[in-house]
């Protein structure tokens, strides 16, 4: 009668044990969904500071700003033109000698070439003739004052010599400026006219100091009146020009204030640029760019800034009320910009934005917040560093 009622009392242990294993898979079951939610719902944008580090970033809400509209556009740096001499030869003729090269700098009245030209004996000899008929009218009317004191001949006598006399000097002097602008000095003509001695060629000279930035002749070359040989530039001040999109033309006037950043100058003067005014715009669209010309003239004193060097010129335009945020609170990450949001004493959240370019230390905000919402101002790069801390944790 007894082994009955061991085996019921077996049967009752072996249904709570697995009763109890029951129960034990269910608890996991339901425990694990539970972790796996916990971690999917860890935003990898947000960081919780503790209490102690809270101290660490400044916050404020984000507010109107004035702030001047600023369009940015590529420009180079080019002589100005009204500094640019482009220096050629006044007659026909074969270069025998090239003294300046590219880069010399070069003073009034300078050398830069010499030409040897049958044209210019040919205006010698003709120099040499219209001085001797005006020496010629000079004694010719000296002679005429002499006959007229002596009742010889009659007033008028005297007056068609001094009328050639007149046209005599007259040709002497086109003759002698023809041999200026041929290149001759005027030493040279003292000697021609004194001594009747012919130069073998003329000078090719700089007409203002500056550096010669092109050379288009070569030693033995001949020459044509109107070829441009040298090129001579002052560049203590230079031209920023820069083309402008023609949807972008009406907003920008003369007077308008650009700063100018020049890359090859490197990364200190980038966070000096330069200031300017704009001196010119451009009333024609370029058919093959739509772009229009703008133009600012700057003082290049120290030579840093040389012709076709690349530039960036930012023009700012008149000021309005719009939403900014500070430079510094800006976090750049994967190629976007973003700013961190408070959302409560010791949580912020790393939100997108899109800004404009800045300004006085500002970037105006042109999506993704809204006025009065809570931005760390101070210390973002070093929450953004925590952030990024925690994730990896």
């Amino acid at each position: 009668m007894s082994f009955p009622h061991h085996s019921f009392a077996l049967a009752l242990a072996l249904a709570g044990l697995l009763t109890l294993s029951a129960c034990g898979k269910q608890n996991q079951s339901t425990e694990a969904p539970a972790a796996a939610a916990e971690t999917n719902a860890h935003d990898p944008m947000e960081v919780v500071v503790p209490p102690q580090m809270a101290g660490n970033f400044k916050t404020a809400p984000l507010a109107l700003a004035d702030l001047a509209a600023v369009q940015e556009i590529a420009g180079r740096i080019e002589a100005n033109e009204r500094q640019v001499t482009r220096i050629g030869a006044a007659m026909t003729g074969r270069v025998i000698e090239v003294l300046a090269e590219p880069g010399d700098r070069v003073k009034p009245g300078q050398v830069l070439a010499r030409v040897a030209s049958p044209e210019l004996t040919q205006a010698q000899l003709a120099y040499m003739r219209a001085s001797a008929s005006a020496t010629l009218a000079e004694r010719s009317v000296e002679r005429a004052r002499q006959l007229i004191a002596a009742d010889v001949i009659g007033f008028a006598e005297l007056q068609r010599r001094e009328s050639e006399l007149q046209i005599a000097r007259a040709e002497l002097q086109a003759a002698g400026d023809q041999l200026r602008l041929m290149g001759l000095s005027g030493a040279a003509l003292a000697s021609l006219r004194g001594q009747g001695k012919v130069a073998p060629h003329a000078a090719i000279t700089a007409p203002a100091a500056g550096i010669v930035i092109e050379r288009q002749v070569s030693q033995g070359q001949v020459a044509q009146p109107g070829d441009p040989l040298f090129t001579v530039a002052d560049l203590s001040n230079v031209w920023v020009v820069g083309a402008l999109p023609e949807q972008m033309a009406r907003s920008v006037q003369v007077g308008q204030s650009v700063q100018i950043e020049v890359p090859a100058l490197g990364h200190e003067a980038a966070q000096t640029p330069i200031a300017g005014k704009i001196i010119y715009v451009g009333d024609t669209v370029s058919v093959d760019t739509r772009t229009v010309t703008i133009r600012t003239q700057v003082d290049n004193k120290l030579l840093t800034l040389k012709p076709q060097m690349l530039a960036s010129m930012k023009i700012q335009g008149a000021s309005e009320k719009t939403l900014a945020v500070p430079a510094a609170a800006v976090v750049r990450e994967n190629d976007r910009d973003h700013v961190y949001v408070q959302l409560d004493d010791h949580r912020y959240r790393l939100t997108p934005v899109e800004l404009g370019a800045p300004s006085g230390g500002l970037r105006p905000l042109l999506k993704g917040l809204s006025a009065g919402q809570p931005i760390v101002v101070e210390g973002a790069f070093h929450l953004n560093n925590e952030r990024k801390r925690a994730e990896l944790e």
